[in-house]
């Protein structure tokens, strides 16, 4: 089978708990871990609450995944603070940001457009955040453990998935979507304090004007670059399309959304845990173009509407392949130059986030004209098509040595 991804040869020696004896790291890990749980319920409670006034499938998908269209804003205009001399600073402040932002939709009565408009601030902040975090995981762990980190946070993320759709759920039984905003505003609280009191500034950074032209300078290299758009158009993309699946769960299945939320997230958890923890470096390779079939294959049996048991099988199953993402990001970190692997990172979680947004709006517009079954269908569809004929691009993909970007 032909290599779909470059890794390195020698593979990570080192576990989750060696990582977490990492002091930075753990905090770091620590803190995304509450961002992730926090965002869950918010998003969940906003979803439930904008359903239950609109009965739109398409503004409750947007009102989901609505956030991630204004990542691209931040990746285009000032992703390069991510690279900035005082990345822990930078962190601190756009937390702050994420937690008024989410308290914000405590506030009894806002109108939807306020809500819709708190969704694109957030994005665009959390767009910069993201890209700073993982600048700063890839200089508190090593090259060799840097699979495994992503790894653990992806992990992490899936459970706390879980849990948060688990618990909104039940929570939404007793309480208002108001009263579970705020818990998630305290648990926004909480990862700040906790990454205030952990991660420590970078000496070792460039001292580097951050700003629109840098932005747009280490943005122009990117893209110019063949093999990372491929890797990129992979990361986005088919992804993308998936969550915009997901994004119908609610109109699809109204009693049992938060079922099929969780068999995904799950299935996610699973996928990172084997693909990160338990495959070699080789393995990783050979298996990331399965790992994208199987990300959107199984989303096809939505079209015949099969029984509930059926249908979470197969989500749990299809989002395992999720995992295909590690050997991407392997990769693309391989082709970064060392400066700029923040601002690289945060525009490929800002792209990634970017595309579950129009994702999920595509979703929401196709079943606004067809049963969210079909719909679902139709972009696993998509997706699937678009892993088999960029498959060559990805092949031919390698790490070159390139010139740091000033």
């Amino acid at each position: 089978m032909p290599s779909d991804t470059y890794t390195p040869s020698a593979p990570a020696a080192t576990g989750y708990r060696a990582l977490l004896r990492n002091h930075e790291f753990a905090g770091l890990y620590a803190s995304f871990t509450l961002m992730v749980a926090g965002s869950t319920l918010s998003g969940f409670a906003l979803g439930t609450l904008v359903d239950h006034q609109t009965r739109s499938p398409f503004l409750t998908a947007v009102s989901m995944y609505g956030a991630t269209f204004a990542t691209v804003i931040g990746a285009l205009t000032l992703m390069s603070i991510a690279d900035g001399s005082r990345p822990r600073r930078t962190l601190v402040a756009l937390q702050c940001v994420s937690l008024v932002g989410v308290a914000a939709q405590a506030i009894p009565g806002l109108p939807l457009a306020a809500r819709f408009g708190l969704l694109l601030v957030l994005g665009f902040f959390q767009s910069l955040a993201n890209g700073t975090r993982m600048g700063l995981l890839a200089e508190v762990v090593p090259p060799s453990a840097y699979a495994l980190a992503r790894s653990l946070m992806n992990v992490t993320s899936g459970g706390m998935a879980i849990l948060g759709y688990a618990i909104g759920a039940l929570l939404l039984r007793y309480l208002s979507p108001q009263e579970v905003f705020v818990t998630a505003a305290a648990l926004n609280g909480l990862a700040l304090a906790v990454v205030a009191t952990t991660v420590r500034e970078r000496s070792i950074r460039l001292t580097r004007r951050p700003g629109p032209r840098q932005t747009w300078r280490t943005n122009a290299a990117l893209f110019s670059h063949a093999g990372q758009r491929a890797l990129l158009l992979n990361l986005w993309v088919p992804n993308g399309l998936i969550v915009g699946c997901e994004a119908l769960f609610i109109s699809y299945a109204p009693d049992h959304a938060g079922a099929l939320l969780a068999a995904g997230s799950a299935g996610m958890l699973l996928g990172d845990l084997t693909v990160g923890r338990l495959f070699t470096a080789d393995q990783r390779r050979c298996y990331a173009f399965a790992l994208r079939l199987l990300l959107a294959a199984p989303y096809l049996l939505f079209a015949v509407h099969p029984s509930l048991p059926v249908v979470m099988a197969a989500v749990f199953v299809a989002s395992a392949g999720f995992a295909a993402t590690l050997p991407l990001q392997e990769q693309l970190l391989a082709l970064t130059p060392d400066p700029v692997r923040g601002q690289v990172q945060g525009v490929e979680s800002a792209g990634r986030m970017t595309w579950q947004g129009i994702g999920a709006a595509i979703a929401g517009g196709i079943a606004q004209y067809v049963t969210p079954g079909i719909a679902v269908a139709l972009l696993a569809a998509v997706s699937v098509a678009l892993t088999v004929f960029s498959r060559p691009l990805v092949v031919r993909a390698r790490p070159v040595d390139v010139e740091t970007a000033q």
